[in-house]
């Protein structure tokens, strides 16, 4: 502790000690900018309707769905919602006499259906070729009705809605996921070490030089056709592929770190050099932004024989991260040089224990603007894909592919207008959340 005041001297000292004890987080700083975007009514109504489209998205298959949510068939009560998500997880079996039957036909004991009984899936030919909301439709009974009307094919336009929210969601967030950790990693590796600040030996660098190659050949170059192939196939199969080879790069290089350590006795491989990290991941973090997200998709969806939804939430992923990056590098050039950073350095940690214990989670603020922002550009980038065809399986509804339906069918004003209003109040209030946020944590907060 006598050299920790010889740097840190007086009060200094405990203000520094404080900060390192609680993971250098400035609670003051949160508590002020919450309560900033608390006076913010358009950004919390925007945020509550946020709230809202989630818990349509959670609750799509109990909202919409041809099966009821609770029903007695032969003396045996069942819920068919619930037990389909066992099934699809392999957990349970539906009976013999339950295995592709017509729901609606069953002859029930008693049963409680959704409020909309329809998938969105689901054909109705006795009120196909798009009837209107307001029209006349030829039901059994008025829980039957299409509140919003069909489409050219007699598919509920309101499931297809409520349905579509998942997806909308769904895509932002799991995008806007990989993004944020691919782009924080890197951010905060160029941000903190910069380009004078990470020293390795000579040995340790030819060696990741060397084996860099071999893991990158092994692990991407010699599985391309496999990896293209399982692509091709399914996402799921892609992944595990890509997983396998995940999995050769690291035994590669680990086994090139284990090699180099005889190599360092050696007084010239010894020796250590800078490795200007700032410089090489800024070029990369500007070559990736250079690549366009929307013709990349196009093209990956060229080699893919079976469209997946989670091949373009994985593009949009890998593509979107460098907004993210360029924030957490910005900010860890600032936070690098605090007087808690430089206490924890003293007290001897190591530098990749500062920088994911003490520096990330206070350089995480202005991530969340570029989060909220980057949500509403996915769901616009999936929309524009529905509406083009490309990339989302056919038998997937979406709101982008009900706006490509309305195209079709020029009369059927509701099928644009109301995918057209979702995907702009959605992108909006996004957006929003996302000024709010901005006023919310700006730095003059600080002051």
């Amino acid at each position: 502790m006598k050299n920790w005041q010889l740097l840190f001297p007086g009060k200094k000292t405990n203000a520094a000690l404080q900060q390192i004890g609680r993971g250098g987080s400035d609670t003051k700083l949160w508590r002020m900018a919450l309560q900033q975007f608390r006076k913010n009514k358009l950004a919390i109504w925007s945020f509550r309707f946020i709230i809202f489209l989630t818990i349509i998205a959670l609750s799509a298959d109990f909202l919409a769905n041809e099966k009821p949510l609770i029903c007695k068939y032969k003396d045996k009560v069942y819920f068919p919602v619930v037990r389909e998500y066992l099934v699809d997880a392999g957990i349970s079996r539906w009976p013999v006499d339950l295995v592709n039957v017509d729901w609606k036909k069953l002859d029930y004991q008693w049963s409680i259906f959704p409020p909309i009984p329809y998938l969105p899936q689901n054909l109705d030919h006795v009120n196909e070729h798009s009837v209107s909301p307001f029209g006349k439709q030829q039901l059994p009974s008025r829980r039957w009705r299409h509140w919003m009307g069909t489409d050219e094919l007699g598919r509920d336009v309101l499931a297809g809605m409520l349905h579509g929210t998942r997806i909308a969601l769904s895509i932002g967030i799991v995008s806007m996921g990989l993004a944020l950790l691919i782009g924080v990693f890197i951010g905060a590796l160029a941000g903190f070490f910069g380009d004078d600040r990470l020293s390795i030996s000579r040995a340790r660098l030819i060696f990741n030089i060397i084996f860099g190659f071999l893991a990158f050949f092994y692990g991407l170059g010699s599985r391309s056709y496999i990896l293209q192939d399982a692509l091709a196939n399914s996402f799921g199969a892609f992944f595990i592929q890509l997983i396998i080879s995940l999995f050769i790069i690291v035994c590669i290089m680990t086994f090139g770190n284990l090699c180099c350590l005889p190599f360092k006795k050696i007084p010239w491989l010894k020796k250590k050099i800078n490795i200007p990290v700032d410089l090489l991941l800024s070029r990369f973090i500007e070559i990736m932004n250079s690549i366009p997200t929307l013709f990349l998709i196009i093209s990956v969806s060229a080699i893919v024989t079976r469209p997946s939804i989670f091949v373009v939430m994985v593009i949009i992923g890998l593509t979107a991260w460098t907004g993210i990056a360029r924030f957490t590098r910005a900010e860890l050039l600032r936070i690098r040089n605090l007087e808690y950073i430089e206490a924890a350095k003293a007290l001897g940690f190591t530098q990749f224990r500062i920088l994911l214990k003490h520096a990330i989670p206070n350089a995480l603020s202005p991530v969340l603007i570029a989060l909220a922002f980057g949500i509403a550009n996915s769901i616009l980038v999936e929309s524009v894909l529905s509406f083009l065809g490309i990339g989302v399986p056919a038998e997937t509804i979406t709101w982008g592919s009900l706006l490509s339906q309305a195209q079709q069918t020029p009369g059927a004003w509701w099928i644009a207008v109301f995918p057209g209003l979702a995907i702009f109040l959605t992108v909006t209030v996004y957006n929003l959340v996302g000024e709010g946020l901005t006023d919310a944590l700006d730095p003059k907060l600080k002051k």
